[in-house]
C-alpha cells in the first residue's frame, strides 16, 4: 500500500517536472539573467507556483525530438538577436514610424500547452506581444511592431504559424504533427493556386 503511494507520488513528480523545468527557464528569460541566483530563485517561484496554485497535471505528447528542439532553440536565439536589431532600428530612425497592428494568428493543434508555448515564443521576440487568446476557436491575438501593411501582417502571421510547427516537430504529438503537415501542404496547394491564377 505504502509503496503504490510513492510509485504515485514519483508518477505525479515526473509528469510536472517538465513544467517545473519551463518555469524555471520562463524565470530566467523573464529577467534576462542566466546565473545561479535566478535558477534559485527560478526554483523557489516553481515551487510556490506549483504548490499554491494546484494546476491540473499537464499531458504531454510523450514524444520528445532532440534535434528539432535544438533547432527550435537556434532558431528561437535568432530570432531575438534580430528582433532586437529590428525594433532599435525602428525607433531610432528619424525618416519612418513603424506601423502597429492586431494580428489573429489561428492555430493548427488544438492542444492548450502548444498554445501557451506559441505564445510565450511570439511575445519573447522582440516587436510582438499576444494580448489575448481565443482558446475555443484556437486564435492567438498579437500586437505587432512594424506591421502595417497586408503584406507584413500577413508575414507575421505566417511567421507565428510557422514557430507553432517547429514546436510540434519538437515535442508534438504524432497526430499534431500530421495536422501540421496536412496544414502546409494545403496552404502550398492555395499559394499555387494563387500563383497561377494572376
Amino acid at each position: 500500500m505504502g509503496t503504490d503511494l510513492q510509485r504515485s507520488a514519483l508518477t505525479g513528480i515526473w509528469r510536472q517536472l517538465p513544467f517545473f523545468v519551463w518555469l524555471v527557464a520562463l524565470w530566467m528569460l523573464l529577467w534576462g539573467q542566466f546565473t545561479v541566483l535566478a535558477f534559485l530563485t527560478g526554483v523557489v517561484v516553481a515551487v510556490f507556483v506549483t504548490s499554491v496554485f494546484r494546476l491540473p497535471p499537464v499531458e504531454l505528447s510523450g514524444r520528445l525530438n532532440p534535434w528539432w528542439l535544438l533547432v527550435f532553440t537556434l532558431q528561437f536565439l535568432g530570432a531575438v538577436v534580430k528582433g532586437s536589431l529590428v525594433v532599435a532600428l525602428q525607433v531610432v530612425s528619424p525618416r519612418r514610424h513603424p506601423g502597429v497592428s492586431v494580428v489573429a494568428v489561428p492555430l493548427v493543434t488544438d492542444d492548450d500547452l502548444i498554445m501557451a508555448h506559441v505564445g510565450v515564443t511570439a511575445s519573447l521576440i522582440p516587436g510582438s506581444l499576444v494580448l489575448e487568446t481565443d482558446r475555443d476557436r484556437r486564435i492567438l491575438y498579437l500586437h505587432v511592431l512594424g506591421a502595417s501593411t497586408d503584406a507584413e501582417v500577413e508575414r507575421q502571421r505566417r511567421m507565428v504559424q510557422r514557430w507553432e510547427a517547429r514546436l510540434v516537430r519538437a515535442v508534438g504529438s504524432r497526430a499534431q504533427l500530421e495536422a501540421i503537415r496536412a496544414s502546409q501542404a494545403a496552404a502550398d496547394v492555395r499559394t499555387r493556386a494563387k500563383e497561377e491564377s494572376s
